[in-house]
């Protein structure tokens, strides 16, 4: 039977010290889109373990000034870019005993999409830094279960272009239609009937028109320039694209 006589009392004398826990991590996939192909950013570790390997841009909480795990990510995401993405969004939780060498942890993904920009400057910890297109990973020497981990994020970011707006994160605004479908195309990897999706995308009405960009070369029509309307990041299409049916 407990020697505590309230509940304050009990709080007032545990010390969570006394008991172990796991490692508790977070990692961010930034994914972007550079010369037709999707990538990710990676930073090369510079300590052990794994010195050397590439890895997810990521760290441990910090319980002084971490609010929540969302916090977490999004410190980590603007240590690492020096941007606040307009999407981050968490995709799973793994832990087990084989997946760190220091022992039993813990980590939380998160995926973040942003327009793409240089490599930036990076932290002390970090030797290199940078965007690598996801179809090279296999190719990589990774740290720790990254390539997994990058592959569920992956999974995510093509499963939920197919019925949201998300591709409007990677593109720097204002966009064209054409620039907007190569988007989803990239992110989805598939190809999309041009008139089906511009029909879909404008009775949908989650874009505003801004002007128009003046014709490649010189020749033809101007291309309508749009950004997202507001609100437009709630929207859901009913048929997935792709959907034939």
């Amino acid at each position: 039977m407990s020697s505590w006589q309230s509940e304050a009392e009990f709080l007032e004398h545990y010390d969570s010290r006394h008991y172990s826990g796991p490692l508790i991590s977070v990692d961010v996939a930034i994914f972007t889109l550079h010369e037709a192909q999707l990538k990710v950013l990676l930073v090369q570790r510079g300590e052990f373990p794994c010195k050397g390997r590439w890895a997810l841009p990521g760290g441990f909480i910090n319980m002084g000034s971490d609010a929540d795990l969302h916090a977490t990510a999004r410190r980590k995401l603007k240590d690492k870019t020096g941007v606040d993405a307009p999407l981050l969004e968490q995709v799973c939780s793994l832990g087990n005993d084989a997946r760190d060498p220091r022992g039993w942890s813990v980590t939380v993904l998160y995926m973040a999409l942003i327009p793409w920009a240089p490599a930036a400057e990076f932290m002390e910890s970090v030797t290199d830094a940078r965007w690598w297109p996801v179809q090279w990973i296999d190719e990589l020497a990774m740290a720790f279960d990254h390539a997994a981990l990058i592959e569920a994020a992956r999974d995510r970011l093509k499963n939920k272009t197919a019925y949201t707006v998300l591709p409007v994160h990677v593109l720097k605004r204002p966009f064209t239609l054409t620039q907007l479908q190569n988007a989803f195309e990239l992110l989805m990897d598939t190809q999309l009937e041009k008139k089906s999706f511009r029909r879909r995308i404008l009775n949908a009405k989650i874009l505003e028109e801004a002007g128009e960009a003046p014709p490649e070369g010189g020749r033809g029509r101007p291309a309508a320039l749009y950004v997202p309307a507001r609100g437009s990041e709630k929207h859901l299409f009913a048929r997935v694209f792709g959907d034939t049916a």
